[in-house]
């Protein structure tokens, strides 16, 4: 399983700020996370890459 966290995300939407990602990914729609860990919630890559061309589709890799 391929996980990211806060700063895969950043990097997956072109380098936004850590703040913006977290408001995105607490935002209704936003996949759910499959964890919450000490560091933070982690999400599986290929849920946020659907979410990302589904609702960001100029910042798709």
């Amino acid at each position: 399983m391929d996980l990211v966290g806060v700063a895969e995300i950043r990097d997956m939407l072109g380098g936004i700020s850590r703040q913006r990602v977290s408001i995105i990914a607490n935002s209704k729609g936003f996949p759910d996370p499959v964890a919450v860990l000490a560091m933070g919630k982690v999400w599986r890559r290929r849920d946020v890459a659907r979410w990302i061309a589904e609702h960001r589709p100029d910042q798709a890799d």
